[in-house]
């Protein structure tokens, strides 16, 4: 049975893969961001397709052409986000929580019937080491930054908004990377070729890390289970299953695109004071140096020095889904495209 979905954030390269995953299933998925998401048209021989709706959730004034977008809407899957290391709050805020909790209005205003927030594992990680870790409840005071504490008060929004009339369900996929990826593997192979790549305490730490295909497709699972009992109201961390070293992850997507492996080691301890300092520097100084963003926080030194990995039985219960790609192969398909 085909669903009327609303993606939003389709620009992004994980927002993209879930409206053509959703649409290659068959469904009517309309995308809603402020740029167009290169998709829309007929899917060949599937009878889905995509729309564009061009709208900027941050925008308080964008109510009424949201409402009138999500007419006849049966799932909303959200992922638009301000995504980054830095940044005033206000804009996070703006986005990520604001505009969160005016799609959710709408949403109920619109009688859609099912909404996945697509959320990070980062919520509710206060900066310990995670080894196996369930997902555990989203946190604004204990997350790390302004990103993952905006997002953890976005899930929390959009989970008190569960109930008969809308099923919610929050998705965290985790460290998704894939070709074309402009947040990850861009910043980490442009900082290799520059020689910016250190590891953190020899890069021993063991992480978990999603490939945009697979990312997608358990995000289109919950978009067709999230009416399910066992699964509204819940948490699912996603994730490929397959723990890798910082230094084994971060080699392999510099030999996929012809980059050095990193080797120098920086011990973590000093990696977080420089991060510290450099944020102090750069809320005074902002793109210091042409760069868009800090070239270390405290934030990033935690997650490239600390273990990081899930517990994966109960969202692939849950979801029905399972990776069919995984890490090895996606780095193989990374070089591909990379040429």
């Amino acid at each position: 049975m085909s669903d009327d979905v609303l993606v939003t954030g389709a620009s992004g390269m994980l927002g993209r893969a879930v409206a053509r995953t959703l649409a290659d299933a068959g469904h009517r998925v309309r995308t809603l961001q402020r740029s167009p998401s290169g998709l829309a048209g007929p899917r060949s021989g599937t009878g889905g397709t995509v729309a564009d709706v061009a709208l900027d959730l941050g925008d308080p004034g964008s109510a009424p052409a949201l409402r009138e977008a999500l007419t006849g809407t049966d799932v909303v899957v959200h992922l638009a986000a301000k995504v980054s290391v830095s940044g005033p709050w206000a804009d996070y805020r703006r986005t990520n929580v604001e505009g969160t909790q005016r799609l959710l209005d709408a949403a109920r205003g619109a009688g859609v019937r099912r909404f996945v927030q697509v959320s990070s594992p980062s919520v509710a990680h206060a900066g310990d080491p995670l080894v196996g870790a369930p997902a555990g409840a989203a946190d604004p005071d204990a997350a790390r930054g302004s990103y993952a504490r905006s997002k953890a008060m976005a899930e929390l929004a959009a989970l008190a908004a569960d109930g008969p009339d809308l099923a919610v369900v929050a998705v965290r996929p985790h460290l998704v990377w894939g070709p074309g990826d402009t947040q990850l593997v861009a910043r980490v192979v442009a900082r290799s070729r520059a020689g910016r790549l250190p590891l953190l305490d020899g890069g021993t730490a063991l992480v978990d890390s999603t490939y945009v295909d697979d990312a997608a497709e358990a995000v289109a699972a919950a978009a067709a289970r999230a009416g399910d009992a066992e699964v509204h109201g819940r948490a699912l961390v996603v994730s490929s299953g397959e723990p890798r070293t910082v230094g084994e992850l971060l080699a392999s997507l510099c030999r996929a695109h012809g980059a050095p492996a990193p080797e120098r080691s920086v011990p973590a301890g000093l990696a977080r004071a420089v991060g510290a300092a450099v944020e102090a520097v750069w809320a005074v100084r902002p793109g210091l140096g042409g760069a868009d963003e800090p070239p270390m926080t405290r934030f990033l030194a935690e997650q490239l020095s600390t273990a990081h990995w899930f517990d994966q039985r109960e969202t692939r219960r849950l979801l029905r889904w399972s990776p069919r790609v995984g890490l090895d192969e996606g780095f193989a398909r990374l070089a591909a495209a990379a040429g």
